[in-house]
């Protein structure tokens, strides 16, 4: 007879452990601490928060980092952006730092923690959505590095298991005159609070470059206020890395099925506040806004849809993804369903009636949400396509014509099409090209708007009737529209018509 071992458990019955005991050995990460402001998310938390909490500290999170990547897409400075972002993050994401004597500040660093990992959960899915997470989250660390003081700044450093050799006390006196001449004074260690690190020179070829750092035998030493570039840039590096992790056991993880809609929705809802367009809120009052009438409003759209109408014109034809692309942005501009059903035969007069509902009409309809599944139906169909979705997604290939002119013509074409919209000015044409060769496509836009508007653009300046944030830099199509239609009608529209979005 076989002796039975009782502590063995029932291979027939299910184990069922906890996972957090399973995950984490060690009961302190169960109740973290934040010694620092600043913080690498380098610990998963494990404390039990409510789905409320979940919900709300993502969508906070998630505020912030569409508004960095909103105020990247205007090229606006560090220094710009710092301060744009100041009242935000004091709404929503706010991190006092050690030295405030607040009774918040354990919730609000608690609050931070858990909305970045909630967030790279959601996030984690596709190469597109990992690749952006890092590049804001990215912007967020530098611009709370920049802000924190040096004293704390160095003892987060300090805390951190990085590959720096800190230099010793013997080593910055016996180099006491090279770093005094980087750190820009006589005596290197006269502010007790500055430290040196020391690294391969080749992590470090931009501060080799411009003389910021001290080099010795292949080691470049590096001051307290230059160590923000290695800091970020390990930064990024770790986070990366955490991604491609979270993606690899996405689909491994047994979720609540309480937690998965939050996160798709999260994850499907990751736009500039430029990006949420649709047509009730950005329809301009007294407009006709039917299909007779595109041809007329055609004068004021972006370039990338001006080509659209243009080819739809000369071949009575669109490809699926330029269809695709100017059906929601008629639709953001107020066309409604009906009228855009009469613009889309009405432009495919080469085909038949039984044609054109066999192959088109149930796109169109499904891209306003007539028709399709329930969430589609109650979210209203798509959103237009933001700046930032055209110039990522969906590059064109041969004979279709959606996408960014600026970034997928070739400069002979852009030439081209630019002149055959009037736009015939040498100086507006070099301009162009410089911002396509240096990839700032936003600006190129942004450079035809206001040429092709300066006058009204300089009287609504002189008349006050619109303020410098409502004339910012441009990152929608559909705010292209909108704007153009009101500097071009300043006498005709009323105050009411005059408020947009973001005033």
């Amino acid at each position: 007879m076989l002796r039975q071992e009782y502590n063995r458990p029932d291979p027939k019955r299910r184990n069922v452990i906890d996972h957090r005991k399973k995950q984490f050995a060690d009961p302190t990460y169960k109740e973290t601490e934040y010694p620092h402001r600043l913080n690498f998310y380098m610990t998963p938390p494990t404390a039990d928060i409510t789905i409320e909490q979940f919900e709300q500290w993502a969508i906070d999170r998630l505020r912030i980092l569409a508004e960095l990547e909103a105020c990247s897409f205007r090229n606006k400075s560090q220094a710009e952006t710092a301060a744009h972002m100041e009242p935000l993050l004091k709404k929503y994401l706010l991190l006092q730092p050690n030295s405030t004597s607040s009774s918040n500040r354990f919730d609000e660093r608690q609050k931070d923690h858990y909305s970045h990992f909630i967030l790279r959960l959601a996030f984690a899915s596709t190469e597109d959505l990992r690749r952006r997470f890092s590049r804001v989250e990215t912007m967020l660390f530098r611009l709370r590095l920049e802000e924190e003081g040096l004293k704390e700044k160095n003892k987060f450093i300090g805390d951190l298991d990085l590959d720096f050799e800190h230099v010793s006390e013997d080593e910055r006196n016996k180099y006491r005159d090279g770093l005094a001449a980087v750190a820009g004074s006589r005596k290197p260690n006269e502010d007790e609070e500055q430290t040196w690190i020391k690294v391969d020179w080749l992590r470090v070829p931009d501060l080799v470059e411009s003389r910021r750092v001290f080099l010795r035998a292949g080691k470049a030493y590096v001051p307290s206020k230059e160590q923000s570039t290695l800091i970020i840039a390990e930064f990024t590096k770790r986070l990366d890395n955490a991604l491609t992790l979270t993606a690899n056991a996405l689909p491994r993880l047994d979720e609540d099925n309480r937690l998965t809609p939050i996160l798709n929705h999260l994850s499907k809802n990751f736009v500039t506040p430029d990006a949420s367009y649709i047509g009730s809120s950005t329809a301009v009052s007294g407009a006709d806004f039917s299909a007779r009438n595109i041809d007329n409003l055609a004068s004021h759209f972006p370039l990338c849809m001006q080509n659209l109408h243009r080819t739809l014109k000369r071949d009575a034809h669109l490809k699926h993804f330029g269809r695709l692309q100017y059906t929601l942005f008629l639709k953001g501009i107020g066309l409604n369903l009906e009228e855009c059903l009469i613009f889309w035969r009405s432009s495919f007069h080469k085909i038949t009636d039984d044609a054109f509902n066999k192959d088109y009409r149930y796109n169109v309809r499904h891209a306003y949400g007539d028709v399709g599944g329930d969430s589609n139906r109650r979210g209203g169909g798509y959103s237009p396509f933001s700046c930032q979705k055209i110039l990522m997604e969906h590059p064109p290939g041969p004979g279709e014509a959606h996408g960014c002119p600026y970034r997928h013509f070739s400069l002979e074409n852009l030439t081209a099409l630019l002149q055959g919209v009037g736009i015939t000015d040498r100086s507006v044409l070099n301009g162009v090209k410089e911002d396509k060769e240096s990839q700032k496509f936003h600006m190129a836009c942004n450079r035809v708007f206001e040429y092709v508007h300066k006058n009204e653009i300089k009287k609504a300046k002189e008349e006050s009737v619109m303020t410098s944030a409502q004339l910012e830099t441009i990152v929608h199509p559909n705010e292209y529209f909108k704007r153009s239609y009101l500097l071009k009608n300043l006498g005709k529209a009323n105050s009411e018509d005059i408020k947009m979005e973001g005033s």
